[in-house]
C-alpha cells in the first residue's frame, strides 16, 4: 500500500496543478456563468449543458445523467482507464512524481512486464511499417495497391507487413527484449525450441488502445493458407478481444475535435479503413468477436449515438440482432443501417460509392423500426396463426422498451400491420408488462425504512459536508442523527469535495454522492429557516420514536415506581415537542 499521508498530500499537489477547467476544456467547450462552468454533457447526447464544474471545490455534476466526479475521474472516463494510469497522465501533464509505493513484488513485476511488452509492441509495430516499403514486401504492396490504400490509409492506421517468419524476431531481440517478453507481448511463440514471428508473412494492422498504445496485431494472409485468412495475436497482459475496439484511437481524436456526432459499428477492420477513406471517420469494429458489455462501455465513452453497420448476411443479420438485445437497455440512441449493393461496408463502397453510402446512413431505422421490419418479413400474415406468432413476438420487443409510453406508436404500427384492434394489442401489453413487474417486485429484497425524515437528513448532512455558514457547530450531530456516523466521520475529516472520488468506498456510495451534488439553488434565501426546520425535524422524528417506546414500556410495566419514572420522561417528551426545542432536547441527551 502506498503511504496514505504522503499520497493524500501529493494528490492534494496533482489536483491543485491540474485545473478541473483546464482539464474539462481539452475535451468539450465550456461557457461560464457566474462561478461555474457549463457545457453539453461529454457522458451523454444533449443540446442543452446540464453538465457544470465547481472549480472552487474540484468536482463536476451532469444534472441529466448524474455523472459526477473529480479531474482524476474526470481523466478515468474519458480515457478509458483506471485510478492509477489517470494519475500518471495527470502528474505527468504538471511534472510531478508520483510517490513510491511498497507495493508486492509480485505486482511491481508484473507492472515491469506490462511496460516491456508495451515498448516491445511499439518496437514491432514500427518496424512492419518500415517492412512495407521495403523491395522484398512486393506481395504487400501488390495487395495494397489491389485494395487501393493510400498512404494516408496506411500511415493513419500505421499498416505494416511481416515478410518472414524470423526477422521480428533478429530486431527485436537485438533491441534487448527477452524471449519470454516477446512471448508475452505476442508478437512470437515457440516451436521446436525456437522463437517464431507470430504473424509471419501476412500484412500486419496493428491494434490501438485509446492511449494511441499499440497493444496487438491483426495480420491479413497474401496467398492461400490452410490457416484463417485473418489472425489476431494472441490475448495477453495487455490485449482482451473481448474488451479491444479496432480504431478507438482515431475515434478518440475526432472526439477531442469535436467531430464525432454519431459512432458507426462495423465488423472487421477493412470495412473500417475503407469507410475511413471515404470520410466516414466515426467507424470502428470489434476484433472479430461479439459485441460484449465492455465494448459498449468503450463505446459509450464517445458517443450517445450508435449505428450498427453489420454485413448484409445471415452472420450480418444475427450479429445485429444480438447487438440490438445488448445495447436497448443501455441509454444509446440505436439505429441499424441496411446495406444494399454489396455484402459489406467495403464492398457497397466500391461498387455504389460514397454518396449512396451515406444515403444509407441518413436513412438508418430506429432499431424497433429494424425489429418491426424484420419480424414482418418472417411470418406469413395470410396464416392466421403465423400472424399471431408475429403479434406475440413483436409485443414481447416493445414490452422491452420499458416505459409503456413509449408503447403507443409501434402498437399503431403493428395494428396496421395486422387488422388486431389497437385495443386487444394494448391489453395483452399491459397484462405481460403487469406480470412482469409483479415478478420483478416479488424477487426484490425488502428496504428497511429509513432513519429520520429523508429530505430533511439529507439537507442537514449535505449543509455539513459543504461547510455553509448557517451550520450551528455548537450542536452535537452525532446525537441527532443517529445511525450516520460514517458520513459525519467522513464530514469531519474537511477534505476537499474532491477527496471523496480518490476512495472506491465512498466513490460508489450513492448517498454520500447525492450529498457532494446537493442543489441548494431551490432553497435560496431560505438556507438558513430550512436548515433550522430540518434539525427539529430530525428531533421530532427521534422525540416520537421513544415516545412509542416509552408508551410500549409503560404498558407492560407491573412495577408502580418504574411507571411513575415512565410517565415522568413522557411528560417532558411531551413539552419538547410543544415548545419544540432543540436545546431541550439536547439537554435529555
Amino acid at each position: 500500500m502506498q503511504n496514505k499521508g504522503t499520497f493524500t498530500d501529493f494528490l492534494f499537489e496533482l489536483k491543485r496543478k491540474n485545473s478541473l477547467v483546464d482539464i474539462v476544456s481539452n475535451y468539450v467547450r465550456l461557457e461560464q456563468k457566474g462561478s461555474r462552468f457549463w457545457a453539453c454533457c461529454p457522458f451523454h447526447s444533449e443540446k442543452t449543458p446540464s453538465f457544470y464544474i465547481n472549480e472552487e471545490e474540484g468536482i463536476y455534476y451532469c444534472f441529466g445523467c448524474k455523472e459526477s466526479g473529480d479531474v482524476i475521474k474526470f481523466v478515468e472516463k474519458m480515457e478509458n482507464c483506471d485510478f492509477m494510469d489517470a494519475v500518471k497522465i495527470l502528474a505527468d501533464r504538471a511534472g510531478l512524481e508520483i510517490p513510491t509505493t511498497d507495493d508486492t513484488e509480485e505486482s511491481h513485476k508484473k507492472r515491469q512486464l506490462k511496460e516491456r511488452v508495451l515498448s516491445a509492441l511499439d518496437f514491432a509495430y514500427k518496424h512492419y511499417m518500415e517492412n512495407l516499403y521495403g523491395k522484398d514486401a512486393k506481395k504487400a504492396q501488390d495487395y495494397v495497391k489491389l485494395r487501393k490504400f493510400t498512404k494516408k490509409e496506411l500511415e493513419d492506421f500505421k499498416i505494416g507487413y511481416s515478410k518472414d517468419w524470423t526477422d521480428i524476431v533478429h530486431y527485436l531481440t537485438a533491441k534487448g527484449f527477452t524471449e519470454t517478453e516477446l512471448i508475452s507481448a505476442g508478437i512470437c511463440a515457440k516451436k521446436n525450441d525456437k522463437l517464431f514471428d507470430c504473424i509471419g508473412e501476412r500484412l500486419v494492422f496493428p491494434i490501438f488502445n485509446s492511449f494511441n498504445e499499440c497493444i496487438g496485431f491483426s495480420a491479413r494472409a497474401l496467398e492461400k493458407t490452410e490457416f484463417a485468412k485473418y489472425k489476431n495475436t494472441a490475448e495477453t497482459i495487455v490485449f482482451q478481444k473481448g474488451k479491444v475496439v479496432f480504431g478507438i484511437n482515431i475515434l478518440k481524436a475526432q472526439k477531442q475535435q469535436q467531430l464525432l456526432d454519431k459512432i458507426i459499428l462495423v465488423e472487421g477492420q477493412m470495412d473500417v479503413i475503407a469507410m475511413h477513406k471515404s470520410g466516414f471517420k466515426c467507424t470502428v469494429a470489434c476484433m472479430g468477436t461479439a459485441l460484449t458489455k465492455d465494448h459498449i462501455q468503450e463505446l459509450k465513452r464517445y458517443s450517445q449515438n450508435i449505428y450498427l453497420c453489420f454485413d448484409n448476411d445471415g452472420a450480418g443479420l444475427k450479429a445485429t440482432l444480438r447487438a440490438i438485445e445488448m445495447l436497448r437497455n443501455e441509454g444509446v440512441n440505436l439505429k441499424v443501417i441496411k446495406l444494399s449493393g454489396g455484402k459489406d461496408p467495403d464492398e457497397v463502397l466500391q461498387n455504389l460509392g460514397k454518396d449512396s453510402l451515406q444515403q444509407m446512413i441518413d436513412e438508418a431505422k430506429d432499431y424497433m423500426e429494424f425489429l418491426l421490419e424484420y419480424y414482418q418479413s418472417q411470418y406469413d400474415f395470410e396464416k392466421p396463426e403465423e400472424k399471431n406468432k408475429f403479434v406475440k413476438v413483436i409485443l414481447a420487443e416493445i414490452r422491452k422498451l420499458g416505459d409503456e409510453t413509449l408503447f403507443e406508436p409501434y402498437l399503431e404500427q403493428v395494428r396496421d400491420l395486422t387488422k388486431v384492434p389497437i385495443d386487444i394489442l394494448r391489453r395483452n401489453i399491459s397484462s405481460g408488462v403487469h406480470e412482469k413487474v409483479k415478478e420483478v417486485a416479488e424477487k426484490m429484497p425488502t428496504v428497511p425504512t429509513e432513519k429520520g425524515d429523508e429530505k430533511a437528513l439529507k439537507f442537514i448532512l449535505a449543509s455539513l459536508l459543504h461547510k455553509k455558514s448557517y451550520v450551528d457547530k455548537q450542536i452535537d450531530y452525532s446525537k441527532l442523527l443517529e445511525g450516520f456516523d460514517n458520513y459525519l466521520d467522513i464530514i469531519n475529516q474537511n477534505l476537499p469535495l474532491s477527496f471523496i472520488y480518490d476512495d472506491e468506498s465512498t466513490a460508489n456510495d450513492e448517498f454520500l454522492l447525492e450529498l457532494v451534488n446537493f442543489n441548494f439553488s431551490k432553497y435560496e434565501n431560505e438556507e438558513q429557516k430550512y436548515f433550522n426546520e430540518c434539525l427539529w425535524k430530525i428531533a421530532e422524528q427521534n422525540l416520537k420514536k421513544e415516545q412509542s417506546i416509552l408508551n410500549e414500556k409503560y404498558k407492560i410495566s407491573e412495577d408502580m415506581n418504574e411507571r411513575v419514572e415512565i410517565a415522568k420522561q413522557l411528560g417532558k417528551i411531551a413539552k419538547q415537542l410543544q415548545s419544540k426545542s432543540l436545546e431541550e432536547y439536547y439537554a435529555r441527551r
